[in-house]
Formats: C-alpha cells, sequence, structure tokens
C-alpha cells in the first residue's frame, strides 16, 4: 500500500520479561453509571436497555439508586485512594431520572468517592425526555456536559429508527441544553434507510446551525441481535455512504471541529474526556445494570461485568450487595490488542510512551506486529508516536486485528 521504504523499528536490547506485569503509575480513573430504561427500544440498538413499560422490569428509581449505592460501595476496594476524573451516566435514556434521582445519585457518589475539582459529569439524554425544568435541576447537580440522541432532523427518517421524538422536540430539547450546558453533545447517523445524500448533509447542517462544541457522527449499522438484524431495512449502497461519509466529514471540518477520534469531532479543548480516557486504555469503574470495568493495579489490569438484566442486577445486589458476574485479569498476551482498539481509533494516535506506562509491555513485546503495520502501510512509521496511516484509519479492523495474540493449537 506504500511505495516508500520500510524503516526498521529500533528497539532497546531489553530482556522481555516474565509472564507479568508491572505497572509504576496508574492512569486516570472515570466512573460510568448505567441506567437500563428507556421508553422504546430501539429496533436497532445492541446497547443494555430496555423499554419501562416492559412487564418483568420491576423500574423503581429509589430502588435502583439503593443498587446504585450498593453496588459503588462494594467496588470501593477496588480504588481505595485514587480520585474520579470524569462521570458518564449513559444508557438507557438517563434523562428518565427525576431531578430529585438525579441529585441524590450524584450526592451518593460524592460521599464515597473523591472527584477532582474540575470533574466532567456528562449525562445522556434522548429530546423526547427534555424539560427545561429537569435540566437546570440536572444542571445544579453537578452535571456540566450533556449529549444528547438526535440521530435526525427528519421526521420520517426519525419514526424508521423507531425514535420516540420529533424532528421539531429535538431542535425544542438542544436550545434548552444551550440555556444550562456549556458544552452540548449532538449525536447523528447517517446511511438511513432510503436515505439521499442531501438529506444527511441537510442533518449535519441543521445540527451545525446550533454551534454545539461537539457531533458525534455514526454510520448505521445492522447490529446482531436487534430487530434490524432480523429485519433488514432498505440502506444506502456502500458507495453513497461513502459518500456520505466524505461529504459530512469535510462539512464538520468547514465548521471547525476537529475528528479526533473515529467518530467524534470537537472544537478545540472540547473533545469528551470521559472517552477519551476509554480510548487511551485509562480505568472505568462500571456500575448499574450490565456495566463494565477496566482497573489497573501495579501488577495486573482486570475487568468486570455486572449482572445484565435489570431485574437481576437488584435483586443481587439486595440480596447479597454483589453484581459482578464476571472478573478476569487480561491475560499479558492480550494486552496490546486490547491497547490498540482503543488508541488506534484516535486521529493522531497516542505516545509509545502510553502504550509502555498503561500495558506494562515494552515495544520489543510488539515488534514483528509493528513492523508487519508499517509494511502493510496502515501505521506511520515514527513509532515515538502510535497513529494509523490515512489508510490504517480507513481499515481499522484490519489495523487493529494485527495485534491480536497468536493462538496456537496444541
Amino acid at each position: 500500500m506504500s511505495n516508500h521504504p520500510i524503516i526498521p523499528i529500533q528497539v532497546a536490547n531489553t530482556v522481555r520479561p516474565t509472564n507479568h506485569i508491572v505497572l509504576a503509575s496508574l492512569p486516570p480513573l472515570s466512573l460510568y453509571i448505567h441506567f437500563p430504561w428507556c421508553v422504546k427500544k430501539c429496533p436497532y440498538c445492541d446497547f443494555n436497555s430496555h423499554a419501562i413499560s416492559d412487564q418483568g422490569l420491576g423500574f423503581d428509581e429509589n430502588l435502583y439508586l439503593d443498587a446504585l449505592c450498593k453496588d459503588l460501595e462494594e467496588s470501593l476496594p477496588l480504588m481505595w485512594g485514587r480520585r474520579i476524573h470524569s462521570i458518564f451516566i449513559g444508557g438507557g435514556t438517563p434523562s428518565l431520572l427525576s431531578p430529585k434521582g438525579l441529585d441524590r445519585l450524584l450526592a451518593d457518589v460524592r460521599a464515597r468517592v473523591g472527584m477532582d475539582s474540575d470533574i466532567e459529569i456528562t449525562l445522556e439524554a434522548n429530546p423526547g425526555s427534555v424539560e427545561a425544568e429537569k435540566f437546570s435541576a440536572y444542571a445544579k447537580s453537578g452535571v456540566n456536559r450533556i449529549s444528547l440522541g438526535i440521530q435526525s432532523f427528519n421526521d420520517r427518517h426519525l419514526k424508521d429508527l423507531g425514535r420516540v421524538h420529533s424532528a421539531s422536540e429535538a431542535h425544542q430539547a438542544i436550545t434548552i441544553a444551550k440555556q444550562f450546558f456549556k458544552r452540548v453533545n449532538l449525536d447523528l447517523m447517517y446511511g438511513l434507510p432510503m436515505q439521499s445524500l442531501e438529506e444527511a448533509s441537510s442533518d449535519l447542517q441543521t445540527a451545525l446551525s446550533f454551534q454545539t462544541d461537539h457531533v458525534s457522527l455514526y454510520q448505521l449499522t445492522l447490529e446482531p441481535n436487534t430487530l434490524f438484524a432480523k429485519f433488514p431495512p432498505p440502506l444506502p449502497n456502500e458507495d453513497l455512504i461513502a459518500e456520505m461519509q466524505s461529504s459530512l466529514i469535510a462539512q464538520l471540518t468547514s465548521a471547525g471541529l476537529h475528528r479526533y477520534e473515529i467518530s467524534a469531532y470537537a472544537k478545540h479543548k472540547s473533545e469528551c474526556f470521559h472517552n477519551l480516557n476509554y480510548w487511551t486504555f485509562g480505568d472505568y469503574l462500571g456500575i448499574g445494570a450490565g456495566a463494565h470495568g477496566k482497573i489497573s493495579f501495579p501488577d495486573k489490569i482486570i475487568r468486570t461485568v455486572k449482572e445484565r438484566h435489570p431485574q437481576t442486577y437488584m435483586e443481587s445486589i439486595h440480596s447479597s450487595s454483589k453484581a459482578v458476574i464476571e472478573q478476569r485479569t487480561i491475560a499479558k498476551d492480550e494486552l496490546a490488542f486490547e491497547f490498540m482498539l482503543g488508541a488506534l481509533r484516535l486521529k493522531n494516535g497516542v505516545p509509545m510512551s502510553m502504550f509502555e506506562q498503561r500495558t506494562g509491555l515494552l515495544q520489543i513485546d510488539i515488534q514483528s506486529e509493528l513492523q508487519l503495520a508499517i509494511e502493510k502501510g496502515l501505521l506511520e512509521k515514527d513509532l515515538t508516536q502510535l497513529q494509523a496511516t490515512s489508510i490504517g484509519f480507513e481499515f481499522l479492523n484490519d489495523l487493529q486485528e494485527l495485534f491480536l495474540p497468536i493462538v496456537t493449537e496444541l
């Protein structure tokens, strides 16, 4: 893919460590809180979300907040002495929480963990659940960043996507959000059923007219175990989707929003810190139904998963104060791939020193993988910075897969 000569990788003459890691320092720590309910399950959504009206879910705000508090307390031994740098309340539709409930949730967190004075606290919201009084109360409770699931400003496309809000409600939600939050993100999708290039462009131009500091742009994909996967809608062809992507990226760039991650665009210094922490292999504690976590220790890195079903999660917490269904140490030969899954999504990549600091591995440990990635034209040659080439960024899965651990058959 590249006609330029390959520059050999220079690495220190270092003996490979034994089958354990040593971390000299720990990365930033974030908190993810999952709210698993929404008004209606969208046909494309594969997140752990459930319609609030479904029988057997037993939605009770106070009971769920009780469970979250116990979940956090049970998780404290994983993070003693560490401060939280960001909080992300996702779902589902967390904006279904009452102002009183959200205030209680953040108060419970503050009473149990230390926080940075300038902590970023993001709450996901859908336009159909937005009210001025509610947003005003959220801001007073400490939320300082809102992520709105707009997806489209076209009523026909919103209906096709199973969204419960209208285009006019989307306009109103953004207007209200800007009154109370300095940092507002808009989620948009393209490649929608029967969508034209002009319609995709119109959606983005409408979003840009609000002059928010962050836009997340996603191509609609048919995920397994969704209604769309079982009954695929008529999507635009690949050529048209590629044309949409190129056009939308150009428009975002012209509007002053730089692409800092595969699907994220922001004005200067307006990147989402919480998501950056994910992508740079930072730590995050996950509480709530189905929440995932990743926590580093001086000699290991673990991942945790909580009970997925809301009712089972609450029952487990209230009966035994435990909801962890999986806790495992990431194997040493998996660390490079896990790191690259996030880091190579970043447009400018990350320093090689960060890879070594956050995995406990050395550059020599991935020498052959790096060389192969460079030979294929997928990775930049200057390995002081791990950064995908323009081709590597376009074929990101191919680049990331080069770092998968080699499986040998016995």
